[in-house]
């Protein structure tokens, strides 16, 4: 594999939706060394907690791991539960920004206690901004004046005010937040899909190449990888197809 194609696998995050503890374990293994991360979400956190996450780490040799949990509370509910994930070892967690600048300051705090009480490296706290699962008309149904991209761009606002490391975003919505914010806030693309592959439930994807090309510092991909017999295989010929397509 090329150069560029190793920069690339390294920015790629493996989602492992499912709340089947053996299986979860399998593509972990499977995928050791093709992938840059494992994110693991509600899905399999409610089954498995954080002792579950930690045997799918264990799997994963030395591949980072994305607590995709979106706490969304009250600033001291968040703190207490941000205080009780950060141990688990996360490279990245997240809350959703629309949470406020209260809420989000308490995240912060919290993690950064939370590892370092456990002797770890602090998590980045992340702020989710528009899923992208929703368009503009679901936005004009909740009563949220705008554009998908004027909302992100707000709420990642109030995110880097908060003080967090950077928002989970679309990356259609790239370009806008790097010239709100800047080259060093950490954007992190789920809804990534390689060309041609079925966009499922989400609703504002992007390729790999373009979601690179554009600025994207982690990429999330889920079924385009979990779904092909061989995980590895499909993770690697991504990577090397964008960074064929970036050449």
């Amino acid at each position: 594999m090329s150069t560029a194609a190793t920069s690339i696998r390294d920015k790629i995050y493996c989602a492992i939706d499912t709340p089947d503890a053996a299986r979860a374990e399998a593509l972990a293994a499977a995928l050791a060394g093709a992938v840059g991360g494992i994110k693991l979400g509600l899905e399999f956190f409610t089954a498995h907690g954080a002792d579950g996450v930690g045997r799918v780490m264990d799997k994963a040799n030395g591949a980072d791991l994305f607590l995709d949990l979106k706490f969304h509370d009250i600033p001291n509910t968040v703190a207490a539960a941000m205080r009780a994930a950060a141990p688990i070892g996360a490279r990245l967690i997240n809350v959703h920004a629309s949470g406020g600048t209260a809420m989000m300051q308490a995240a912060r705090d919290a993690a950064k206690e939370g590892a370092q009480g456990a002797g770890l490296r602090p998590p980045m706290v992340l702020g989710v901004t528009v899923l992208t699962s929703l368009d503009g008309g679901d936005l004009d149904r909740l009563g949220i004046m705008g554009s998908p991209q004027d909302q992100v761009v707000r709420l990642a606002t109030l995110a880097a005010e908060a003080g967090l490391d950077g928002v989970v975003c679309s990356a259609r919505e790239i370009a806008a937040l790097r010239a709100a914010l800047g080259p060093d806030f950490v954007l992190v693309t789920p809804g990534i899909r390689p060309a041609g592959a079925d966009a499922g439930d989400q609703k504002r994807v992007v390729t790999p190449a373009q979601a690179i090309r554009d600025g994207a510092d982690y990429l999330v991909m889920g079924r385009p990888i979990t779904g092909e017999a061989d995980p590895a295989a499909a993770a690697l010929r991504i990577a090397r197809e964008a960074a064929e397509a970036l050449a």
